[in-house]
């Protein structure tokens, strides 16, 4: 009988006989009655654990000359056809079974590996058909796949209580090892639990409507009772996977065709990968508590701690995502983001950038030097700051929070001293340091950068190359949530410039109306005035508004737009639709003014209000549930989109919207496409046209070579064709008309 060691009662290493390497895996209180230690594992397994058999005399004998031991050879399993060739110099503990083992060789581009199991110390693993496992000296408890070639990894296992990244607790355990994220808020006032499936519409919902109790119980009750609390899981490793070269992998569920090479740690996640949508995990990396989705690339040193990744995301170059969601088709390289729930199609590429603390809603760009939520105008870590779709800080920009943004802003270069609330989207913010003022040019994309507002939308969905489109996202730049802040922020410019022309205080309708008629009809008093601005920032400086009368008639036009476009939209894909039809179907419902961006996808405020509703009366009871919901209100989406476009509609000509008025919205909307194609090749033109762009090339061939010409432009030759389209298309309508 082996004598029990000594243990130091106080140590952080516990002592057990020399051959105890498959010890138990479940305490007997884990195990349901009548089950055995691998019932889950026998579950997980995906098939008939009756296919494997014994190893006969003649293959035992093979496999000790090879110098392999076991613990117990009784319990190594094996599938036919077996080849004992294939295994030489391993230690087997516990139960382990291998499946199909045949004299082949797994080819990954350059690396040629024969199926096998060599130089290996394997603990209560299942071992996938032809698989090539060499040079692992810890492999435990692991599920592996078929055709998997796990390589040079220093240790490989899983724990009783692996939770896979995702925030629950299982049997036994006290709540305060619960893993939360902290996002929009360093505090952790917003808390969210990470899981296997969240998106951002999730993150939003929970992190958002913090006021509603009920809600958060809800939400953390769902997302506990999504998995399975019992301890004894098995991480996995899915069919024809690559790992080689790491130092540890714990407690990882790993997909299909996932490529993992060189990672330093590895350590309680969710790696989803798949044939079409491989996941790719490179050298450095060190990921902890967090969830990881189909197609992503994390490569070179980046660290990631309490995440979660949406799918086709990168990381790259020493990129740092701490207590933060990712949204989809993001790239980060090099910089820092922590505390932060960012939407789809975010880019952030520079190594002095530095995101934290912050709501970004998407289709965003961080520039190097920016950094966005400083906290050393407070004495505590609790601002935040929330940015629309399409925000754009510049060049060494720095903010502080707590600060909001309007969709689509564009923060010039400088220190903006004070918290911001910038409410009128497509607006270019700028610090005049000289004349200690903040300057806002309203609709600065419409009017100077339509080449970048153009390409937006059509790049974000070019990018989009996820298959799995669980997320659903609105990439037009003009769509209703956008199209609700335009029509704010007219009555904001009304309202301003109002108040600058009447020069003394009056009735606030009195300014508003004031204000609408001068910028309307551009009063000539305007070129004088000065329009100021007293709740853009905070402190006691000017903050003013430059060309308030070409920023009114730019929104006018883009409302115009956004409602003729979509029109013209339903007129074409609904068969033998009239414009008599199309009132009468998309009705004369009141204008919804108030919407959601809930993670890319955009629903009515007041259905975000029924969808909260339905979880708190347990109506929506789990997230498979939540997110059906989501795709319904996206199926609507089309109908409710064209309703409040005819209601912008009614809005700028009056509710009678007779032939002829609608007749003339669609020569207006051609004419504004057609300036949407010539400020694209305007706005493009400078950057071949500047002088000081050709001061590097000595000759035109040479420019030419470099830089290509205006006339190759692939977007600009696109926009032109889409314009002719348009053209065609309304020349069309009218005639059926």
């Amino acid at each position: 009988m082996t004598k029990k060691p000594d243990n130091n009662p106080m140590g952080p290493i516990t002592l057990t006989p020399a051959d105890d390497f498959s010890h138990r895996f479940l305490q007997p209180e884990d195990l349901p009655a009548g089950c055995d230690e691998f019932y889950l594992r026998n579950q997980q397994l995906g098939h008939n654990p009756e296919r494997y058999r014994k190893l006969r005399a003649d293959e035992l004998e093979v496999l000790v000359q090879n110098g392999n031991k076991a613990e117990d050879w009784d319990r190594v399993l094996v599938a036919d056809p077996f080849r004992a060739k294939s295994i030489v110099n391993c230690e087997f503990a516990g139960l382990v079974r291998i499946g199909r083992l045949e004299k082949v060789m797994l080819t990954h581009h350059d690396l040629h590996v024969p199926a096998g199991i060599t130089n290996a110390r394997i603990i209560h693993c299942d071992i996938g058909d032809n698989a090539a496992i060499h040079s692992v000296p810890y492999l435990s408890h692991y599920i592996i796949g078929a055709q998997c070639i796990l390589q040079s990894i220093d240790e490989m296992h899983t724990c009783d209580h692996a939770k896979f990244g995702n925030g629950i607790i299982k049997d036994r355990e006290p709540e305060d090892v619960r893993i939360w994220m902290d996002l929009m808020n360093e505090a952790g006032g917003r808390s969210v639990l990470p899981f296997d499936g969240l998106i951002p519409a999730d993150a939003y919902l929970w992190a958002k409507f913090r006021g509603d109790t009920a809600l958060m119980d809800k939400l953390k009750h769902i997302t506990q009772s999504q998995f399975d609390a019992s301890r004894g899981y098995y991480g996995t490793v899915g069919d024809q996977s690559i790992i080689k070269s790491c130092r540890i992998i714990k407690d990882c569920k790993i997909g299909e065709a996932a490529y993992i090479k060189g990672a330093n740690k590895l350590k309680n996640l969710t790696i989803h990968s798949a044939i079409d949508e491989r996941t790719q995990i490179g050298e450095g990396v060190e990921m902890v508590n967090g969830i990881i989705g189909y197609g992503c690339r994390v490569f070179y040193g980046c660290k990631a701690v309490r995440f979660v990744m949406g799918d086709n995301s990168s990381l790259k170059y020493g990129a740092r995502l701490i207590h933060s969601v990712l949204g989809d088709n993001s790239t980060v390289s090099c910089c820092e983001l922590l505390n932060n729930l960012v939407f789809p199609a975010h880019e952030q590429h520079h190594n002095n950038s530095f995101l934290v603390a912050a709501l970004v809603m998407g289709q965003s760009n961080m520039a190097a030097g920016a950094t966005i939520g400083s906290n050393h105008n407070s004495r505590a870590n609790d601002g935040e700051v929330v940015a629309g779709r399409g925000f754009w800080p510049g060049l060494c920009t720095t903010i502080k929070h707590t600060s909001r943004f309007a969709s689509y802003c564009l923060l010039a270069k400088g220190d903006y001293p004070s918290e911001l609330n910038i409410r009128l989207p497509f607006t270019l913010v700028s610090n005049d340091a000289a004349n200690d003022r903040l300057v806002l040019v309203p609709a600065y994309w419409w009017t100077h950068n339509m080449y970048a507002l153009a390409r937006n939308s059509a790049k974000y969905a070019k990018r989009d190359q996820r298959k799995r489109k669980t997320q659903h996202i609105e990439f037009d730049a003009l769509a209703p949530d956008t199209a609700e802040e335009i029509i704010t922020a007219l009555d904001l410019l009304a309202q301003y410039t109002g108040a600058a022309l009447l020069q003394q205080a009056g009735p606030p309708e009195l300014a508003l109306s004031t204000g609408h008629n001068a910028l309307k009809n551009n009063d000539a008093r305007l070129a004088d005035t000065v329009v100021t601005i007293d709740d853009a920032e905070s402190g006691s400086r000017t903050a003013i508004f430059r060309n308030p009368a070409r920023a009114y008639a730019a929104y006018r036009q883009m409302l115009l737009h956004y409602a003729v476009r979509n029109l013209v939209d339903y007129l074409q894909d609904t068969d033998g639709a009239t414009l008599s039809s199309m009132l009468e179907d998309l009705g004369q419902a009141e204008r919804k003014t108030h919407w959601t961006n809930m993670g890319g996808q955009l629903m009515r405020s007041a259905d975000v209000a029924e969808l909260r509703e339905k979880i708190n009366n347990g109506e929506l009871n789990n997230w498979d549930a939540i997110h059906a919901a989501y795709n319904r209100l996206w199926d609507l989406y089309p109908k409710q989109k064209h309703q409040h476009a005819l209601a912008v509609l009614r809005l700028l000509l009056g509710n009678d919207i007779t032939a002829d008025a609608w007749a003339g919205a669609l020569d207006e909307s051609v004419a504004i496409q057609q300036y949407i194609r010539d400020q694209v090749y305007t706005t493009r033109a400078k950057d071949f046209e500047n002088p000081f762009r050709q001061t590097t090339f000595d000759d035109d061939a040479e420019a030419e070579a470099v830089a290509g010409t205006i006339e190759d432009n692939d977007f600009v030759n696109q926009v032109r064709e889409e314009t002719q389209a348009y053209e065609a298309l309304v020349d069309s309508l009218r005639q059926e008309a």
